[in-house]
């Protein structure tokens, strides 16, 4: 298991657009990846569970995975959250 946290800055958070962009990453690696914003904790690979955390700018987040890929994934998506979403 692999885990990072970060804050998201850019100002619509994780919102529809963004989060298609990191539920399309995710679905790219072969590990069980969850996003977990304070006590909740969700798979990274739904939209609608990524969406229902409410992640706006400035929220931290943790990003888990586990499995063959997990470091690989958990930078991927922690490049993609840097970047502003900027697929």
């Amino acid at each position: 298991m692999f885990v990072k946290e970060i804050t998201v800055q850019n100002q619509v958070g994780l919102h529809a657009r963004p989060a298609t962009f990191f539920i399309q990453k995710a679905n790219g690696y072969k590990s069980s990846i969850w996003v977990e914003k304070d006590e909740r904790r969700v798979n990274a690979k739904s939209l609608l569970g990524v969406l229902s955390l409410g992640i706006v700018g400035g929220t931290p987040i943790r990003i888990i995975a586990d499995g063959v890929d997990e470091q690989q994934a958990v930078e991927g998506l922690i490049k993609l959250v840097e970047s502003g979403f900027n697929a």
